[in-house]
């Protein structure tokens, strides 16, 4: 399986901050999920740099973003990501709601979304390092039999 972390931050990316999520994502896939291969990347809290992303790794069987995808005025991660697929996966997106307001109330207003570009599976995760890793953590187990599927394998 090949996944892309992509941080989605403007100071990371102009690097006044450093990326904690990333890596913390990069290590959580990695550990979880053998022969995965993953790799990283961040862009600025811009649709056309997060569409770009996307559009650049078309072998990637999963992109896990971090970041954008709250209410400020600059985080169109979201919006980028339902231009860019051509299916929802929504019970991805009310999954990790769902578990996540186990935890803290203010995943109700996390707006991330989760879809498809043709087999690349698109997922949005938080931007702090405890909401993005607990996330992961409830995909890991999913993203095989997500990409299996996704790929044309059966049930």
């Amino acid at each position: 399986m090949k996944v892309l972390v992509l941080t989605i931050s403007d100071r990371a990316s102009r690097g006044e901050y450093e990326d904690l999520s990333g890596p913390a994502l990069e290590k959580i896939i990695a550990d979880g999920i053998p022969g995965a291969s993953v790799s990283r990347a961040i862009v600025p809290d811009e649709a056309e740099a997060i569409l770009s992303s996307f559009g650049d790794n078309p072998d990637k069987d999963v992109i896990l973003t971090t970041g954008g995808t709250g209410l400020g005025p600059r985080d169109v991660t979201p919006e980028a990501t339902a231009r860019f697929c051509d299916r929802e996966i929504p019970g991805i997106a009310e999954y990790l709601r769902a578990e996540s307001l186990r935890e803290t109330v203010n995943a109700a207003v996390s707006r991330g979304r989760a879809g498809m570009k043709g087999k690349t599976i698109i997922i949005n995760l938080p931007g702090s390092v405890r909401g993005a890793s607990f996330c992961a953590k409830l995909l890991v187990p999913l993203l095989p039999h997500a990409c299996a599927m996704a790929g044309g394998g059966g049930h």
